[in-house]
């Protein structure tokens, strides 16, 4: 299960209503106990983007610096990285030591080593710089990070188009969870003891009648999968085509309603933004069956409110430029938006199956 929310919404230049982008994805385990499921120190979490002002975010939410696990830049644009000196710099302030995961592009390596050079920044924990160009060239553009013993995550790259190279996030969890067939052992009158929980971590056993059993006959395992795609900057969504094929949500920018990217196209022939419109998102998920769609990254002239009666550039009209052509599953993020995406397929009343993508609240007044 991952839950997303959303630091930053605004494409460019912060707003009153939205900072510029970021996006914490958290990793839980439905399978952990209770109170280890609710503990904040067992939800670790990652980091796509960090745009000016992230760290400020994340003060009104309930997110901790000692959890973050890696941090995943899309390209170099300042509204999606200049955060990252200063978060870095506060989490070096507040006593974290534990490694950290950055995986960018390589540009991103020399503005830290600018900053550090310059500021005399000094970092007590390991950063352990991945540079995305090389993870597609050498390592088929997928990187695996092991969170515990039953969570594993996989990210994945997928080049996009922008005026600078950019790129979108597979991040896939996957939980592992072996249960114990405890009826089968009563019934063979196998009595609970110190062999249960060695068959339960696949090991084979002997009992006293010299008998061996196998921890095959007697656990069931299953595996609980989750993928979201994260993109970022990007004016052509069918790149996103593979990835997108068995993923719960996907997450894209829609800098502009369709309408006012041809006149800003037509304005400066010379001059693409590289941006997508709300409807060629809609339209490319429509057409690939993406079943749930989040967009995010709207240009600083359209304000929150949603009435797409107004005159006034507004949420209304990215909502109805979307939906003119998609229609699954569909939200606008707003800073501080929760969503949690639980990877488990649901039969609707059509007997079809859908993913389960479920708005939580604002995260100001969450208490998870």
């Amino acid at each position: 299960m991952l839950q997303l929310t959303f630091l930053g919404t605004s494409a460019g230049v912060p707003t009153k209503q939205r900072n510029v982008t970021a996006l914490a994805i958290e990793c839980l385990n439905p399978y952990s106990s209770g109170s280890k499921q609710n503990s904040r120190k067992s939800r670790p979490w990652l980091l796509i983007d960090c745009g000016e002002g992230t760290q400020q975010q994340l003060l009104h939410t309930k997110l901790s610096l000692h959890q973050l696990t890696a941090i995943c830049i899309t390209h170099v644009h300042g509204d999606h990285c200049y955060g990252l000196p200063g978060l870095l710099a506060s989490a070096a302030m507040s006593g974290r030591r534990e490694p950290l995961t950055l995986i960018a592009p390589k540009a991103i390596a020399k503005l830290l080593d600018a900053v550090t050079l310059t500021t005399e920044l000094y970092f007590p924990f390991a950063v352990h710089f991945m540079a995305i160009e090389d993870i597609l060239f050498q390592q088929a553009g997928k990187v695996a990070i092991t969170l515990d013993t039953q969570q594993q995550l996989t990210i994945d790259i997928t080049p996009l188009s922008h005026r600078v190279p950019s790129y979108g996030f597979g991040i896939t969890q996957t939980i592992s969870r072996r249960t114990l067939n405890t009826d089968k052992l009563v019934a063979e009158g196998i009595p609970a003891s110190a062999l249960w929980g060695k068959l339960q971590q696949g090991k084979d056993v002997y009992i006293e009648s010299g008998q061996q059993l196998r921890s095959a006959n007697y656990v069931n395992s299953e595996e609980l999968c989750t993928r979201v795609i994260i993109a970022g900057d990007n004016d052509t969504p069918s790149l996103l085509a593979d990835a997108v094929k068995e993923a719960d949500l996907l997450v894209h920018e829609a800098t502009y309603t369709a309408e006012v990217l041809s006149k800003i196209q037509a304005k400066n022939p010379d001059f693409d933004p590289m941006h997508s419109s709300a409807q060629q998102v809609g339209r490319f998920a429509q057409e690939i069956g993406v079943k749930n769609l989040i967009l995010t990254h709207f240009s600083a002239r359209y304000q929150s409110f949603d009435n797409p009666q107004s005159n006034t550039p507004n949420m209304g009209h990215i909502r109805q430029d979307a939906k003119s052509v998609y229609k699954g599953n569909l939200w606008l993020a707003a800073d501080f938006a929760q969503y949690l995406v639980n990877g488990v397929a649901e039969e609707t009343a059509e007997g079809q199956t859908d993913s389960r993508v479920l708005y939580l609240g604002s995260a100001r007044g969450n208490k998870q």
